[in-house]
């Protein structure tokens, strides 16, 4: 009976511990750098038709901290340069500047979406094709760099 309850115990023990780890699971397409506050979620570029000279890559950042940061720079192996852009529309015309960064406020989160700021990836390589995942390091003014693996989406 003592081998019984022992196994008992190891039971009770291995299930409180994986309850515990999954307390603190993060969501398949949040990715973290486990040095900042920063949490990167749903990073995605948009597929490209072949021949397309350029496109784009959509993130969220959570600023899980107490300090504010910024977005100051992209890059990524798929295309000759990565820039941070703004999108806006004035009147009937869609205006669309680099940035030199995006600030990620404190206890915020900043999105990177089409109709807004958005990564854009000049000088394509190859084509993006739904399914790939391409690698990006995004660079902030506090947290440094952090990888990240963007999925390639339909374009809708």
């Amino acid at each position: 009976m003592p081998a019984l309850a022992a196994l008992a115990r190891a039971a009770r023990s291995t299930t409180v511990l994986s309850i515990a780890l999954l307390s603190f699971a993060v969501p398949l397409d949040a990715q973290c750098d486990a040095q900042s506050d920063l949490r990167i979620e749903h990073p995605y570029a948009r597929a490209t038709p072949p021949g397309a000279r350029s496109g784009g890559a959509y993130l969220t950042i959570e600023n899980r901290g107490g300090t504010a940061d910024r977005l100051i720079h992209v890059a990524t192996p798929v295309a000759g340069e990565a820039e941070v852009h703004s999108m806006s529309m004035e009147g009937n015309v869609m205006r669309m500047r680099a940035v030199s960064a995006v600030d990620v406020p404190p206890h915020a989160t900043t999105t990177l979406k089409p109709g807004g700021y958005h990564i854009m990836l000049l000088d394509l390589k190859r084509p993006l094709v739904p399914g790939e995942a391409i690698p990006l390091t995004l660079t902030f003014e506090r947290a440094g760099t952090i990888d990240v693996t963007a999925r390639v989406e339909s374009s809708r």
